[in-house]
This record gives C-alpha cells, structure tokens and sequence, in this order.
C-alpha cells in the first residue's frame, strides 16, 4: 500500500473489521455474503457502517446462502460492479462452481477467504487448510485465482485495495486467504485514506448502453470445443502474464543455513523461530509468500542452493510443501512440520523440529 495514500492515525482495530472498513473506503459498489464463524463480523460491521456513509451507494445484501452469494457476485462483476464477497472454509466449497464461472468469463471480484479447521464442518479455529483448494482452482476447469495471504490486520485492510488492482488489471476473481486467529485478533492498524482508490473504466461490462456499442456478451458456456479451447488459451496467456506480479518477503536470508518456508499467522511464529535460531547460533532465515498464486517458485529455488536444508511450515497436513519442492526439484532437501484442525505450533515446536533435522542431517554427513 503506498504511503502516501495513509491520511489517518493508527486505530485498535479486530482483523475481519479492518477488512470490511477498507473495502468501504476502496468504494465497492456491492457485498454479497452469508454469516459463517470465524468471519461473520464482515457482513456484520458492512450492515451496521454502511448505511452511515452518506457519500455511499453500496449495496450490502445478506444472501440466502453462500451459493446465492457466489452468484450475486458473478452478476454484479459482468455489470461492471466492484463487488467482493467473504465466508469460511465450508462456505466457499459451496461457492467454487460460481468462482469458476466468474473466472471462465474472465471477470473481477474480491473473494474472502477466512479459515476455519476441516475437513467437513470441522471447527472454528484458525487453520491453513484450503491452501489447495485456492491456489489449484478449488472448481471444475483449468483457471487460477490470484491469491493473497496476509499476516497481520494491517495486510487485511490493505490487500483488499491490492486484490482489486490486481482483480481489475486482469479481469480476474483475487481471493484474500486468511485465517481464523487473522480475522479476530486485534490489532494496531492504519487505514487507507477513504476515496483514494477511484474506479476504472470497464467498457466490457453489460451496462446495457448500446447506442454507440455492439452489445457486450459475457457467459462461461462455450458448447463448441475449439471455442472452450481458444478461450482456455487465452486464460492461459493471462496467468502467464500474472507471473510478474510475484510477491514474497524475506529475512536473514544472506547467510542464512537454515530456511523457514511460511504464509500468514505460520510466518509470524517463523520470525520468533528465527530470532530463537540465532540466538543459539543457528543460521535461520525466512522467507514469506505474499502471494500464493503466483507462487515465488524461482526465489525459493535460488534460495535452496545457499542452505542446508527447507522446513515448510504450515498449519495444515502438508500443502505448499508440495510447491516448495516442486520449486527445490530436489536439489535440497524439504521437511515438513505442521498442526491441523485449529492447532497451532510454538516457536518452541518449531526450532525442535530444526535441531532434529540438524542432528539428523550431521549423522549423515559422517
């Protein structure tokens, strides 16, 4: 987020209101959403701040169900709209036939993602577990959503203006993943200034002006195959082109002999690894997706030929590890240490699990 857009003191703000404030102040035009725990004060904080800003036409519709909610979502995008939705794990399960209609029409819409612990109805506690579902499409078809994984309420509040760049530059639905703990702890955040996000022209939107224009079409139904073909093509290109838009942060990676692999509230327990790593002379370095997709595959590779070995930490059963490794290709070794169904490992946990890989990996080098 530029800084040159932040006009306003810090504010004690909860993770889930951060988020919904900022999408006020990025002027969407509408929010379609059901309640579901751990993100339920999204809609809540929308129906209650709304209606108080008279400088406002948004639209904040509770829909009947999460199916509803993708759906609303699709026809406000092809309208032109700038409209987001938000739920937890099992709501956007329900949700991925829309997200792959909105993404085969190839058209902009923040998608929310806070997560809970699964699978099935699971629990409400803070998980990583639906890494897969939204960096591998989630839905039927070959499409891709940007992905945004935020660490703090203050990433929250500013990703949604970053997920609705980068939504509108590609006609692309962005997803925000959060995660439980994310949506409800609070902390110190400084919003962005209100109206400093205008909106961008969309002459491919179904306005329904057409004295000057043909008539703009938007559908995701393509019955002849060479049709369905061109038009997977053309998505194809596009996330190609997406692969610029890479994001990651690092730390004490220059001599680094031990790398941390970790995403959201994971990478904020690895800086506490790290500083414990170091203080008893263990070179440990980290480095943090920002976005999942597009994934730094080329970082982490080049990155795995200065250190002894990886540990991807996650809270799940094991599911970026699988892109860390694709990104190694082997030339380094990659370990895995995770908790799943609402569990969270300590630093303490963690640096164990580094020790032992060091100890086991000395063994080995005698």
């Amino acid at each position: 987020m530029e800084k040159e857009i932040r006009k306003e003191e810090p504010r004690l703000m909860k993770g889930n209101e951060a988020l919904a404030e900022a999408a006020i102040r990025a002027n969407i035009d509408a929010y379609f959403g059901y309640p579901i725990t751990p993100q339920s004060e999204v809609i809540e904080y929308l129906m209650l701040e709304v209606p108080k800003r008279k400088d406002k036409e948004t639209v904040v519709l509770q829909a009947e169900s999460e199916v509803a909610s993708i759906n609303m979502v699709y026809g406000a995008a092809g309208a032109g709209a700038r409209v987001m939705t938000s739920s937890s794990s099992p709501g956007i399960s329900l949700m991925q036939e829309g997200i792959s209609y909105i993404a085969s029409a190839q058209l902009p819409c923040l998608i929310v993602n806070v997560v809970r612990g699964g699978p099935g109805l699971g629990t409400i506690q803070p998980s990583q577990s639906d890494y897969f579902q939204a960096t591998k499409g989630g839905g039927h078809g070959d499409y891709h959503l940007i992905v945004l994984a935020p660490s703090s309420v203050q990433e929250l509040a500013d990703f949604v203006f970053d997920a609705f760049k980068l939504a509108e530059k590609y006609r692309n639905p962005a997803m925000i993943l959060a995660d439980g703990a994310l949506g409800q702890m609070m902390e110190k955040v400084v919003l962005p200034a209100d109206n400093s996000f205008p909106k961008v022209a969309k002459p491919w939107a179904t306005t329904g002006k057409t004295k000057d224009r043909e008539r703009n079409i938007i559908t995701s139904l393509f019955i002849q195959p060479e049709v369905m073909e061109k038009v997977n093509l053309e998505l194809q290109e596009k996330y190609a082109a997406m692969q610029s838009e890479v994001r990651w942060e690092e730390f004490n990676t220059d001599d680094a002999e031990v790398l941390l692999v970790a995403f959201g509230l994971s990478a904020r327990i690895c800086q506490k690894v790290m500083d414990l790593g170091r203080a008893k002379g263990i070179k440990i370095g980290l480095l943090r997706p920002i976005t999942l997709y597009p994934f730094p595959y080329k970082r982490i590779a080049e990155l795995s030929e200065k250190v002894e070995f990886i540990l991807d930490v996650e809270m799940n059963a094991g599911q970026m590890v699988e892109d860390v490794r694709l990104a190694v290709e082997g030339k380094t070794p990659v370990y895995f240490k995770g908790r799943m169904g609402g569990m969270i490992s300590t630093p303490e946990d963690i640096l164990n699990e580094v020790e032992a890989i060091s100890e086991k990996l000395n063994v080995l080098h005698e």
